[in-house]
């Protein structure tokens, strides 16, 4: 088993997550960064903040989930 550790990068800085979690696979990894990344999403999107998870072992940063929010501006 691999620990993954899924830091929280905003407008204000990163937090980085000091426990991590264990998975047997990268992928289960992906699968926990991409629900993280939907929850935190709900609440940033009302701020219209860009909120990313940024996913490392002990040796080295593995990947990186992103909710970009991107606002057309349309006349009404």
């Amino acid at each position: 088993m691999t620990r993954y550790y899924f830091d929280i990068r905003d407008d204000t800085g990163l937090y980085p997550d000091e426990e991590g979690l264990e998975f047997d696979t990268q992928q289960e990894a992906e699968v926990e960064a991409a629900r993280s990344l939907a929850n935190l999403a709900k609440d940033f999107a009302i701020i219209r903040q860009d909120v990313s998870v940024e996913v490392r072992t002990e040796v080295e940063r593995v990947f990186q989930a992103a909710f970009i929010f991107d606002r057309s501006r349309t006349k009404q």
